[in-house]
């Protein structure tokens, strides 16, 4: 055989033991990426994709790069002739032009055998739409994330470059800030889009160094390149393969899951549990086996422990016809009901007179485990309505509802707690349950503070105190009530000051007018005011 060397250090260090490196494993398939990199002006897009084309081979393909490329490979064909007829006008390229370049540009040789970068695209949800229509799907998406203040800081750091190209740049303090505006207003919208769709994007730092940001993106894009090659690898072999980042959208996965739905057949097959893995929609712990999906409760049941063979090393054990366990038929499945829908099915009665099933079997089916449920949980199993106690109590139903559905109550039920009016009450009742509180604070401020009012009683200064504080902190009234009653509280509680005043200040033997402290005339007038 004859073998090729990238340098003539290599070739001698294979002369001296060829056998070494002849029988090294065979290297995985090379497998063409295509990743896109997002971000605000000045974040180090462009940096980034540079990088990866200098480093690695990808081709950088900005909108403006795929457009340039149609116009001066292709310059007779039908696209670039409507890609001229906008330029020479001086009018912005259509998304629906723009994406037909992008297409067409992604033919090259080098994207279909190394990979692309897509440099600054897409930034709008319309753009999203219509690169999902020409199935361009980026295996990962990477938005540099960055405020705005230090967009324009790094734009002044560039000004003062000497590196700067000699053409004018737009790149003035305010088209980057209209720049940046536009970039925040779209970015929410396509980021949730495609976490939800297909899970592939990442948000990066952009404040920290071009080292740190390229280590990162480097490392998230060897983890997507590994889990692809062994996806490919192993669908080759006929054997079980991880989905996790393979960009399959919702529709997908549901047309092509398995027998077991989104239920774990790990699960099903080991414990007998119906594990609903639905209400999360991560392909973290999915495969893909003999053509369909399955989707596990865990990382546990996807990966091969070292004692327990799981899924991805024998799927064929968990799946028909070896399936130990066959999937109930979808009448056969317990169904979660939120609270509207179990007061629309009402009158018809809950099982067991609505007291938790899971409650009153784990508790030994004794008197005291008769818990009743809350109508927050409950779930419909075989026609039939089951209210439990808390959230834990229905997720268990829901997993093993054969062992919980055939329940009978005993004989002996506790007595039906119906609610009593607050009105039937006996009149102590009625004041613990409606004024207790209010009444102890009153009862506790009259003590502290210990008024005396003018001319009245101390057993009637602190009834109308109480009476006073009851208004104005009265849940009941008004706002505007409840601030009348407390400016009377503060003018009552003001003019009860006046007793240890007046005691305090008429000590001594009399004195004229300038001798007197001041305002004692006032607070004296305002004392005789009171009788």
């Amino acid at each position: 055989y004859i073998y090729f060397f990238s340098s003539k250090e290599n070739r001698e260090t294979f002369m001296k033991n060829p056998i070494k490196y002849i029988c090294q494993p065979k290297p995985k398939p090379a497998v063409p990426l295509k990743i896109a990199i997002v971000g605000p002006p000045k974040s180090g897009k462009s940096t980034v994709a540079k990088k990866f084309a200098s480093a690695y081979g990808l081709l950088r393909l900005s909108m403006g790069d795929a457009i340039r490329m149609v116009l001066n490979n292709q310059p007779e064909t039908e696209l670039a002739l409507k890609l001229k007829e906008y330029l020479q006008k001086g009018l912005t390229v259509p998304d629906e032009l723009s994406i037909q370049a992008l297409n067409v540009a992604l033919m090259n040789h080098v994207c279909n055998t190394t990979g692309v970068v897509i440099d600054g695209y897409p930034v709008t949800r319309k753009q999203v739409t219509l690169l999902e229509l020409a199935r361009i799907i980026p295996a990962k998406i990477f938005e540099l994330d960055m405020d705005a203040k230090e967009v324009i800081r790094r734009a002044l750091l560039d000004k003062e470059s000497t590196n700067r190209p000699p053409y004018p740049q737009h790149d003035s303090s305010q088209i980057l800030t209209i720049k940046n505006s536009c970039y925040k207003q779209h970015i929410d919208a396509i980021r949730t889009y495609y976490k939800r769709e297909h899970q592939n994007w990442c948000v990066i730092d952009a404040l920290q160094s071009k080292w740190w940001i390229w280590n990162k993106v480097l490392q998230e894009v060897q983890v997507v390149v590994k889990e692809i090659q062994i996806y490919l690898e192993r669908i080759r072999q006929g054997k079980a393969a991880g989905i996790a980042d393979l960009c399959i959208t919702p529709e997908e996965l549901q047309h092509r899951l398995g027998e077991f739905g989104q239920y774990c057949p790990v699960s099903l097959a080991e414990k007998g549990e119906l594990v609903d893995c639905s209400e999360t929609s991560s392909l973290q712990f999915a495969a893909e086996f003999r053509g369909h999906y399955y989707k596990m409760a865990s990382q546990e049941e996807l990966e091969a422990g070292v004692k327990k063979q799981k899924f991805l090393s024998r799927p064929e054990v968990y799946v028909p016809p070896l399936a130990p366990h066959t999937f109930p038929s979808p009448k056969m499945l317990p169904k979660k009901l939120a609270a509207a829908e179990v007061k629309g099915l009402l009158p018809t009665n809950a099982e067991m007179q609505g007291y938790c099933p899971v409650t009153y079997l784990d508790g030994k089916q004794r008197y005291e485990a008769l818990v009743p449920g809350n109508i927050e949980h409950a779930a419909k199993y075989q026609d039939k309505i089951y209210i439990f106690e808390s959230e834990e109590k229905l997720l268990k139903f829901m997993r093993l509802p054969e062992k919980y559905w055939n329940l009978k109550l005993p004989k002996k039920l506790p007595p039906i707690k119906d609610p009593i009016p607050l009105t039937a009450l006996p009149l102590p009742g009625y004041l613990e349950q409606a004024t207790a509180t209010p009444l102890i604070k009153a009862l506790k401020e009259v003590g502290w503070l210990k008024p005396k009012f003018p001319f009245l009683s101390v057993r009637k200064t602190a009834l109308l105190f109480i009476a006073l504080h009851l208004k104005g902190h009265n849940p009941r009234s008004s706002e505007s009530v409840r601030q009348k009653y407390q400016r009377e509280l503060a003018r009552f509680t003001e003019h009860c000051q006046l007793i240890p005043y007046l005691a305090a200040a008429m000590t001594a033997p009399y004195r004229d007018g300038q001798q007197k402290p001041p305002g004692f005339d006032d607070r004296m007038k305002t004392f005789l005011s009171l009788k």
